[in-house]
């Protein structure tokens, strides 16, 4: 019975496997309920900050900011947000061709690009395409933090304003539901038209700017956007979590399917097994 031993092993095996991730399912359903509630709540934040930046654009029209100017340099910025971890399906798979796909529009329009890898998989990623990745941050665990992610970013920001980049690329998953993600890549800068459009009110916005009004544009633009790459990693993480129960339900189901199926087989072997020694038995006895 060495087939039926070697059977036996593959069984245990694909259990213990079953166990790992029914635990990595139930794991992933109860974070993706957090990440969830954390990405809409970050959705009013920037929703305000956009709405008050652009009625403060509308009510001061002589001063643009340097992010709403459109550059002539000949290299654009790409932000592209993935996962520190695997298991998540095709998440990372979709995103990344996603990339490819806009970076080879940018390289064959003559356009050059620097890119900020936020999470592990897009940061190997673009060092195995040749990209050059001009900051990256990784190992930001379940909870996104501001203050990790200004830092990288901030290096395109500052090269969009100086003008030496003519336009920054945000790349994501976005969470449409829990079984359902979007990979998209859009235009962060420069600011369009209908990104700054202001909400219709009753009557006219008026400020008073204190220290004055250009003080105050350049520091609530910068937050907007930097709300806007928050979302996109809140979005992100949302996704992932959603991704990975997915995956793992999947990968739980068929380790049922594959177990049953060894134990057909096992089945068949031990019985084809006994019924070789019961006729092994009989014809010793008819010999007899």
């Amino acid at each position: 019975m060495a087939a039926g031993k070697e059977i036996r092993g593959k069984i245990k095996s694909v259990e213990n496997t079953k166990k790992i991730t029914k635990a990595m399912e139930m794991v992933a359903a109860s974070k993706m309920r957090k990440a969830q509630d954390r990405m809409r709540a970050a959705r009013p934040y920037s929703e305000k900050i956009r709405n008050i930046a652009a009625n403060l654009g509308h009510a001061n029209p002589e001063y643009v900011h340097p992010f709403m100017k459109v550059n002539d340099a000949k290299v654009a910025g790409m932000i592209v947000v993935t996962t520190d971890k695997g298991l998540c399906g095709g998440m990372n798979t979709n995103v990344l061709r996603a990339v490819t796909t806009k970076l080879r529009e940018l390289q064959s329009a003559g356009v050059s690009t620097e890119a900020v890898a936020i999470g592990n998989k897009g940061l190997g990623f673009l060092n195995r395409v040749g990209a050059k990745v001009v900051s990256h941050a990784t190992g930001l665990g379940d909870t996104p933090h501001l203050d990790k992610l200004i830092g990288p970013v901030k290096v395109l920001l500052d090269a969009y304003a100086e003008g030496k980049i003519n336009a920054v690329y945000l790349s994501y998953t976005k969470f449409i539901n829990t079984m359902k993600q979007e990979s998209v890549v859009e235009q962060l800068l420069p600011l369009s038209s209908e990104q700054m459009h202001a909400e219709k009110t009753e009557h006219g916005w008026d400020y008073i700017y204190e220290p004055d009004a250009q003080s105050v544009i350049d520091e609530l633009l910068v937050r907007y956007v930097e709300s806007l790459i928050y979302q996109a990693v809140a979005e992100n993480m949302a996704s992932e979590q959603s991704a990975r129960m997915v995956a793992m339900k999947a990968a739980t189901d068929n380790a049922g399917s594959v177990i049953g199926e060894l134990k057909l087989v096992y089945n068949k072997t031990r019985q084809a097994a006994i019924t070789k020694e019961l006729s092994e038995i009989v014809s010793g006895a008819a010999a007899v």
